[in-house]
């Protein structure tokens, strides 16, 4: 069964944005939509009644919701302890895989780099503990893989101000722990010679949006690209990701 999977931050609960983002998800025609900043039910009911979801779910002031084409056979937030954000656990109906949306904590700064870190061991603590088995981590990670480059001279000057706290330099620690624990960085294992930005939609220059999968799932995978074709650059300040997996 193919799994055409959506990864989307909709900025500040999408409120009087529902029609753009409606459009950018009928364009990328999804099976499921996995969601972050989706802290308003009555703006995701809207958006799923648009693009015809089945089924959706979304808990106020939580980040993580979802869409579905069709039923799911389970879905659950879990919070763990310290964590800012609930992690979203999604199985497709009539599928043995498991979608885990994830949405860590923001700022780019030394101490919520730390954090993004606790976060994420957390979710792999809680997945190994349970012996799941094929299953893709995906969602805004809020943070830059190795190699990559923060342009600080685009930041606002708020959070110019936090690096220049945190010393002026960060290590960027949270996607080398996720790729040390086994897992593949979808997009830059498919497309190694393109950026992939994702943020801000209308001047693209950081990639803070991911998919990952255990090595040994990467077979499933048929694609993993960025949307930036209209109107995605003017629904959010994010750009999705979508990807298709053979689940």
């Amino acid at each position: 069964m193919t799994l055409r999977l959506l990864s989307y931050n909709i900025r500040y609960g999408g409120s009087g944005r529902e029609a753009a983002l409606a459009a950018v998800v009928n364009a990328t025609d999804p099976d499921l939509v996995v969601l972050q900043e989706a802290t308003k039910p009555a703006v995701v009911e809207k958006v799923a009644a648009a693009t015809g979801m089945a089924q959706w779910g979304s808990r106020p002031g939580d980040s993580l919701g979802f869409m579905s084409r069709k039923p799911v056979a389970h879905v659950e937030w879990r919070k763990p302890r310290l964590s800012r954000h609930a992690f979203l656990e999604i199985v497709p109906n009539g599928s043995t895989w498991r979608v885990f949306g994830v949405h860590l904590a923001a700022v780019h700064a030394a101490w919520t780099e730390r954090r993004r870190v606790y976060e994420l061991r957390t979710l792999l603590d809680a997945i190994k503990q349970r012996q799941i088995g094929p299953h893709a981590l995906v969602g805004d990670f809020n943070t830059l893989a190795p190699g990559e480059l923060l342009d600080v001279g685009k930041l606002p000057h708020r959070l110019k101000a936090l690096v220049w706290l945190s010393g002026g330099r960060i290590r960027w620690r949270t996607i080398q722990t996720i790729l040390d624990a086994g897992y593949v960085d979808v997009f830059r294992h498919l497309q190694p010679d393109l950026v992939g930005s994702t943020f801000s939609a209308r001047d693209p220059h950081i990639r803070l949006d991911y998919l990952f999968l255990p090595a040994g799932c990467m077979a499933h995978v048929y694609s993993c690209t960025v949307v930036n074709t209209p109107p995605a650059p003017d629904a959010s300040d994010h750009l999705p990701l979508m990807a298709q997996l053979d689940v």
